[in-house]
């Protein structure tokens, strides 16, 4: 089996196709099911953000785990494959671990070292796990991206400045209307990030915050919130809208909603009834997004969205800190891939101490029929000393192979072990099941070989790592 990461993202995408992209959260379990129910797919993941889509999936074999993810990602975007293409990124075993690390340590996001994306993948393998579509592999490899992306972010500056795409929109905003403080604002959205929004308005001193939400009782209860922190707050039906744009300096719309939730006649209505030509500021942080791109050639109006934040943070970098994230997160890729290639030998050694077990077995059946009158406590020391002989014969190979397989190009061994003892292929492979291994042994993932493309699938340039050149699809 082979971990298989394949997506796209603000660093490969423009927000145009991570919009037609977009997974809402009523059709993650619906993705998730139809990548299980594909041929090749045995577990699948789904990281769904305002600025990615990522599938991780552990699959039979390479090409075909690729056909599957592609062909349901160009079905769920209502793309043909070979317009998605060109924004695509895939990642083949090892590489996927080091790119999951990276993507939990937030050193892939828009906003270098932003934390949320930490919450955000508690949340994707959460749903995969509800929806039972992750088993073994993809648990130990979430769980293990979890403490990494806590360690670099407690271990590093990374994220000292607090930024996030909300922070970074709303400093923009603050450009434009000099300051935010004793400012109005119209909040679109509830969730998690509206959230984050309110805590960050709240923080640059506006002084009212009116929130509309399809859901009424989310709504209220983050007004309520806001007012036992002392801020003015109050609710609105989404109806309502004109009338909370008119009274607004500022609107902020980070909603899940598949359509605009903010029209262009909305804001227009709004601004011919405002009592002063005061400039409206639009920050747009809903992927699709929620504002008509039409708002934007509105006069008096100045729209912030995704695209804009992408197009002025694609060069940032975390200086020092990124450096000393990028060394734990090499540290840890090459600690995981480690302990994979030595508990891929596992099995084999497992099944070859039971090769012995049985040999010592049958000869001392053969002793006991030869030697049916030896002394019972002959019998049984005589037994106790070939089992030590064997055993000690056997203690340091085998703790010898479990050392060499964990370093790089150390998977022959088990083919080794195997060829050698002529081991049964099968019986290996049963023993390394989940009902069979014992806790704190699982299955390495096949070959450690990585694929980064833009290009049709079996048109993929395949590169190896050079240490391990040990097939392909296996």
């Amino acid at each position: 089996m082979n971990l298989l990461t394949v997506g796209l993202s603000h660093n490969s995408s423009p927000v145009r196709m991570l919009e037609r992209m977009a997974v809402g959260a009523d059709d993650v379990g619906k993705l998730l099911h139809e990548l299980l129910r594909s041929e090749h797919i045995c577990e699948a993941m789904l990281v769904a953000t305002c600025n990615r889509v990522e599938v991780y999936a552990v699959a039979e074999t390479f090409h075909g785990g690729l056909d599957d993810v592609t062909s349901v990602l160009s079905r769920h975007a209502g793309v043909e494959f070979s317009e998605l293409a060109d924004h695509l990124y895939v990642h083949y075993a090892g590489a996927v671990v080091e790119h999951l690390f990276s993507v939990a340590a937030g050193l892939d996001s828009m906003v270098v070292g932003e934390a949320q994306i930490l919450g955000q993948l508690r949340q994707a393998y959460s749903d995969a796990d509800e929806a039972e579509t992750v088993g073994k592999t993809l648990h130990e490899l979430a769980q293990q991206a979890l403490r990494v992306g806590k360690r670099v972010h407690s271990e590093t500056d990374i994220d000292a400045a607090g930024a996030s795409v909300v922070s970074e929109a709303l400093s923009d905003a603050e450009d434009v209307l000099a300051s935010l403080s004793g400012r109005s604002a119209l909040l679109v959205g509830a969730g998690s990030m509206g959230a984050l929004a309110a805590s960050q308005l709240k923080r640059l001193g506006v002084a009212e915050v009116v929130i509309a939400n399809r859901t009424s009782g989310n709504g209220d209860r983050l007004a309520e919130s806001l007012r036992s922190e002392g801020l003015s707050a109050a609710t609105v039906p989404l109806s309502e809208l004109s009338g909370a744009i008119r009274e607004a300096d500022l609107v902020v719309t980070c909603t899940g909603a598949v359509d605009a939730v903010l029209d262009t006649a909305t804001v227009s209505n709004a601004l011919a009834a405002r009592s002063s030509d005061a400039p409206l500021l639009c920050c747009d942080l809903g992927l699709p997004r929620d504002i008509e791109p039409e708002v934007a050639e509105l006069t008096g109006v100045t729209v912030v969205d995704l695209e804009s934040l992408q197009r002025r943070l694609a060069d940032q970098h975390g200086g020092g800190a990124r450096q000393e994230a990028g060394d734990i997160i090499a540290e840890e890729v090459r600690s995981y891939l480690a302990a994979q290639r030595s508990a891929e030998v596992t099995p084999t050694v497992t099944a070859l101490r039971k090769r012995a077990a049985e040999v010592v077995d049958s000869e001392l059946l053969r002793l006991d029929s030869r030697l049916p009158e030896l002394d019972t406590d002959v019998r049984g020391e005589l037994a106790r000393t070939v089992r030590r002989v064997v055993d000690k014969l056997l203690h340091s190979p085998t703790v010898r192979v479990k050392q060499l397989a964990s370093a790089p190009g150390g998977s022959g061994y088990a083919d080794a072990l195997r060829e050698l003892f002529e081991l049964d292929p099968q019986t290996a492979a049963a023993i390394g099941t989940p009902q069979a291994v014992e806790e704190g042994e699982h299955t390495a993932p096949g070959t450690r070989t990585s694929v980064s493309h833009a290009q049709p699938p079996r048109a993929a340039a395949v590169s190896r790592d050079r240490s391990e050149q040990d097939g392909e699809d296996r």
